[in-house]
């Protein structure tokens, strides 16, 4: 079979066919990014501590005192956890010492008494609830179900299952797709972030609320991959690299950056749910309009279903249509059953394969707990967080915007570790300005995170040239699964500031540089042709300088159009802009 590029180039670049896949691929991602933070937004932990039963007949004043206050990272907190014992401190109240002083001072007199009382006092956990501040949120799922103190293992647990949601959906989700087809799998994934986004609002009670959410987070990710591969394999040229590494991110993050201001305005978690199902509703319609990929079509060995699919939108970009746009060759039939054939083991199965696929799963892994941890860190940082996680949401625009700019001149291998290095660097500064600058720490934050997007942004880009088609869906699955496997451990780098308060920010940054000499042990895909087969894929190599990227080619007295044409595969899809 010919080039697939040079059999489909009569359609153009961009007429009214690829506007039209452009767009609407576009807005089937927005219910994903709409949905990947809603994590930080319905398990929220606003401040809180006991509840003292106005039954206890104590001022407020008392109320306050029977507190007790204790130092955290510096200052001086009420307890979270735990008051002193409540029939002591009645008769405290009773006997009349200090009426009428700040809570301050009420500790202050009752603890130098002359028998020192109060700092004899036992004290006791929450036996009558917590007081939660209203100040950020009306109401989470951590203040209905009290999800603090001895449960407060259950939020990170909670955070965990949702991540574990989108890692299984990534685990199968792939080969389904490779399989049965790209568009089943990204409207089966909308439909069911839509689904159980509603059912989340009406959950009773804390292990239904877990479960509900694992089946949300089930769709969440998979969609955004499908979407991804769809349309670099609908696109081609500069049209295909434009929606990979700036148009598909932006709108992505659009939904990220609208959903900060949605918690602002609806600060219940039961409607807030409710809300987050609408992007996906709105998108199901898009069924009929959105078209299947020709390439996956065909690497399926159904000719018909591609030409039929190509002739129609040669009708629609008014072009006429090659009598016949492919030409089948003797070992297409043989490709592509054992194309059928293909799962997830035959990323492990040949050497070359298996070592570019273990590289990328460390990859993905380590950028990912960089994403994720560092959002959650965002907590440690003061200030609103509704503006806080907006701001970090929308750094993301020039750093996808960087990302595309970086994919159109430069290798991808030497992109993604500048970028990346950068963020880790950021990063690790963290722990000199955290408690002095406060506006130079959330400024290294976002650079932090400019950087670590930009290389993923570009990572996607480099793991799709690198992947072939019959197992490309499968093989960005793959990845994301190991991403998600990242995302699901992230939740609990916030526990590791228990034995040192900036060791979330040194793992975070750390973890980026070890995606950062990984790196160094792929092939460079910039400019090349875009495997379509197994055995079309580059080979991984040892380590290698980034700007090395591409070795020169042999003089051995032939033109570089024969040294081409002599090592090109039968079937290539080429990636030059």
């Amino acid at each position: 079979m010919q080039d697939y590029e040079e059999s489909v180039a009569f359609l153009g670049t961009w007429g009214p066919f690829q506007r039209r896949v452009f767009i609407l691929l576009c807005l089937t991602s927005i219910p994903c990014g709409y949905n990947i933070l809603s994590v930080i937004f319905l398990l929220a932990s606003p401040s809180h501590h006991c509840y003292i039963p106005t039954q206890s007949n104590l001022s407020q004043d008392w109320i306050e005192a029977s507190i007790p206050v204790q130092e955290e990272a510096g200052k001086q907190e009420r307890s979270s956890c735990s008051r002193y014992e409540l029939d002591l401190v009645k008769n405290l109240s009773a006997l009349g010492i200090g009426p009428g002083l700040e809570p301050v001072h009420n500790l202050s007199v009752l603890a130098s008494g002359p028998e020192s009382v109060f700092s004899n006092l036992n004290q006791e956990g929450c036996k009558d609830g917590w007081t939660y501040s209203t100040e950020h949120y009306q109401c989470t799922v951590v203040t209905e179900f009290n999800l603090v103190c001895s449960d407060q293992w259950k939020q990170p647990l909670t955070s965990f299952v949702y991540f574990l949601g989108g890692l299984t959906g990534c685990l199968f989700s792939g080969q389904i797709s490779d399989r049965f087809g790209r568009k089943p799998v990204l409207f089966g994934g909308i439909g069911i972030l839509s689904v159980f986004s509603c059912a989340l609002a009406f959950a009773p009670s804390w292990p239904i609320f877990t479960v509900l959410f694992f089946m949300m987070g089930l769709g969440q990710i998979a969609c955004y991959i499908v979407v991804f591969v769809l349309g670099s394999e609908i696109l081609i040229g500069s049209t295909r690299v434009l929606f990979s590494n700036m148009a598909l991110p932006i709108i992505y993050t659009t939904g990220m950056m609208v959903l900060p201001g949605t918690a602002y305005l609806v600060r219940n978690w039961r409607h807030l749910s409710l809300i987050m199902a609408v992007p996906g509703l709105a998108c199901i319609p898009l069924w009929w309009l959105v078209p299947e990929s020709p390439r996956w079509l065909l690497s399926r060995g159904r000719l018909l279903n591609a030409d039929l699919l190509l002739r129609a939108a040669a009708l629609e970009n008014k072009v006429e249509a090659p009598k016949v746009i492919f030409l089948p060759s003797k070992g297409d039939e043989a490709a592509s059953q054992k194309a059928k054939s293909l799962g997830f083991l035959d990323l492990l199965r040949t050497r070359n394969i298996r070592n570019m696929t273990l590289v990328q799963w460390l990859i993905w892994f380590s950028v990912s707990v960089s994403y994720f941890g560092l959002s959650f860190n965002m907590s440690s940082i003061y200030g609103s967080p509704f503006l806080n996680y907006f701001l970090l949401t929308v750094v993301e625009l020039p750093a996808y915007t960087a990302s595309w700019l970086a994919a159109r001149s430069f290798p991808r291998r030497l992109s993604f570790i500048s970028f990346t290095l950068l963020g880790a660097l950021a990063l690790l500064l963290i722990q000199i300005t955290k408690h002095s600058h406060l506006a130079v720490t959330l400024t290294l934050v976002l650079v932090g995170k400019f950087g670590i997007l930009a290389g993923t942004g570009m990572l996607y880009t480099f793991t799709g040239e690198l992947s072939p088609t019959v197992i490309r869906n499968t093989a960005m699955s793959s990845c994301a699964t190991f991403s998600r496997v990242g995302s699901s451990v992230s939740p609990y780098l916030m526990q590791l500031a228990v034995f040192y308060q900036f060791l979330p920010w040194i793992v975070v940054g750390v973890l980026s540089l070890l995606s950062v000499v990984l790196s160094l042990f792929l092939p460079e895909t910039f400019r090349q042709p875009l495997p379509d087969t197994i055995e079309q894929m580059a080979q991984t190599q040892r380590f290698r300088w980034p700007w090395a990227s591409t070795p020169p080619p042999k003089d051995d007295g032939k033109s570089t159009k024969d040294q081409i044409a002599e090592t090109a595969p039968d079937i290539i899809c080429s990636t030059q802009l």
